[in-house]
């Protein structure tokens, strides 16, 4: 019996309390969960890649069945191929997302109709919450501890005092 290998992606930039709770519940589902960082090229980015790659891992440092890799410049489902995925692994907020993963979901399937896609419900808590909102209330200089892990409004701080 082969292990089953989820993959979950995004910009993460920054990773909110929202996509940390998805992935924690994602890894129950999985023998084996990877947490792949893409870059937007559509998106003015707050962390590098590698700023990011570096905070995802200090969160899910505990967790063994979780690795955090890098992947930019490649498709998802090319790299859900390399890794061994089965699953790719997509959350929802609202309408809006529905309908941009809809969209996504038409692609993935054509070009790799192996994959399967499974959609996690954002909690009622974590809805309004996105990372574009959260790299706007930085820009305005507001606290967004409530929104992010420690480690990222850490960093947060660690820019304002330069």
């Amino acid at each position: 019996m082969s292990d089953k290998i989820g993959l979950f992606t995004g910009s993460f930039d920054p990773i909110t309390n929202g996509h940390v709770d998805l992935i924690e519940r994602a890894s129950g589902l999985f023998d084996k969960l990877y947490v792949g960082i893409f870059t937007n090229p559509n998106k003015q980015a707050l962390f590098t890649a590698e700023e990011r790659l570096a905070l995802i891992r200090t969160i899910f440092q505990d967790q063994e069945h979780i690795e955090v890799i890098l992947a930019e410049e490649q498709l998802v489902v090319d790299v859900a191929r390399s890794l061994g995925a089965s699953y790719l692994v997509r959350g929802l907020r609202n309408g809006v997302d529905a309908e941009y993963e809809a969209n996504l979901d038409y692609f993935n399937r054509q070009l790799a109709p192996d994959l399967e896609t499974i959609y996690l419900m954002a909690k009622p808590e974590y809805r309004p919450i996105s990372s574009s909102q959260i790299r706007e209330l930085i820009h305005y200089q507001q606290d967004i501890s409530l929104y992010v892990p420690k480690t990222v409004s850490e960093e947060i701080k660690k820019y304002e005092k330069k």
